[in-house]
């Protein structure tokens, strides 16, 4: 996978996963943990690792409320005027929680609901444009606690990669500036923003920007093999090219540079579609690019093409259907599929195979004959 990353020749084909989901370890694997789900496959093993750490001298402090840890969630770094508290919600179909983010000159509150797949944002945080001055002047802006980093990267070893992601608003949040925006604000809104009151969105921007920057400085001497960033929401699929010009680059650029100028690779997420922009994103300088989502997924990218534009500037991963062919199919077809995204974005190396994004129904049978037939994949 390193030689992959690093846009060289492996002997094969390396053959991986996005986050692999605790619905699917629970439903159709008996429970078993992520590292035993990859040694099962023969896949070649990510492990996330998300540390983060208060800055004391600045009356930060790990949050005391947050309980125990959820799916990639990290500690949540609190302070006296900025503090979490969390209450579910009784009486309803799905699990629903609401969230409040107290200030000293006023609160934010969210809610979000979870079935045993997924969570999704019910009410945002940002109520009214005013909203983003608490978060600018009180919002914590975690650290990574590089040794905690360490001390699992080296437990980890030689078994594959360690991938970690720029922190995100807490509770509920994404990698990339624009992404996290909207978690914060709908997106139907956000967009609108942009042409009616840009000022505005620029602001927010920068707030997270700053946050995120803060986190990404303090990787130096983490040993994270990729961390991502990014997000579905800067899709091209969700925005517009000039939007992305606009206000997603600008930010999310310079988080790139500052990620290379303390030692880190940047793999940029872009679940959705990605044709249109191809070039754009490759221009802000990301390691790897994914997801490269198929059209029968709900993206719009043609693997081949995607190679000869820009295979030679970053690490392609994903590209794989996993909604069809995880399930619903015979083994020959989920063979046939890993074999012709070898052959479209394979040719010179710089590619992991990898489903594009997260899935969450799969057929043990048909995953083993995709991870089977990727092994078979050799360079000459």
């Amino acid at each position: 996978m390193l030689t992959a990353i690093q846009r060289g020749i492996p002997d094969r084909l390396p053959v991986t996963t996005h986050h692999v989901m605790p619905y699917f370890l629970k439903k159709y694997m008996e429970g078993i943990d992520n590292r035993r789900f990859f040694d099962h496959f023969g896949l070649d093993a990510i492990i996330w690792v998300l540390h983060h750490k208060p800055e004391e001298s600045k009356g930060e402090y790990a949050d005391p409320l947050q309980g125990e840890l959820g799916f990639l969630e990290s500690r949540r770094v609190a302070a006296d005027d900025w503090r979490v508290y969390s209450e579910d919600i009784p009486g309803q179909e799905v699990k629903t929680t609401r969230y409040r983010f107290v200030t000293p000159k006023g609160d934010l509150t969210m809610l979000l609901r979870a079935n045993d797949q997924t969570a999704w944002i019910a009410e945002y945080p940002i109520k009214n444009k005013k909203d983003v001055d608490l978060l600018g002047a009180y919002m914590t802006h975690p650290k990574c606690e590089v040794e905690a980093v360490n001390r699992e990267a080296a437990e980890f070893g030689e078994r594959g990669i360690v991938r970690g992601h720029i922190c995100g608003f807490d509770v509920f949040g994404q990698a990339g500036c624009w992404q996290d925006a909207a978690c914060l604000y709908p997106i139907q809104e956000l967009i609108i923003a942009t042409y009616d009151d840009p000022k505005w969105v620029h602001e927010l921007l920068g707030i997270l920007q700053r946050r995120k920057a803060t986190y990404v400085k303090s990787t130096r001497g983490a040993r994270y093999d990729l961390l991502e960033g990014g997000g579905g929401a800067a899709s091209s699929t969700v925005i517009s090219p000039r939007i992305f010009d606009e206000f997603v680059a600008p930010y999310d650029k310079p988080l790139i540079d500052l990620a290379h100028s303390v030692g880190q690779r940047v793999a940029y997420h872009t679940c959705g579609g990605m044709m249109p922009i191809l070039e754009k994103i490759a221009a802000m300088g990301p390691d790897c690019m994914e997801t490269f989502t198929p059209p029968a997924m709900g993206g719009d990218t043609n693997l081949a093409e995607a190679k000869k534009r820009i295979g030679d500037r970053v690490c392609m991963i994903g590209g794989f259907d996993q909604f069809h062919f995880f399930k619903g199919c015979t083994p020959g077809e989920t063979r046939a599929a890993v074999r012709r995204c070898f052959a479209e974005a394979g040719p010179g190396g710089g590619y992991l195979l990898s489903p594009s994004d997260h899935f969450f129904d799969a057929d043990p049978n048909l995953v083993m004959a995709y991870a089977d037939e990727a092994r078979k994949c050799i360079y000459p």
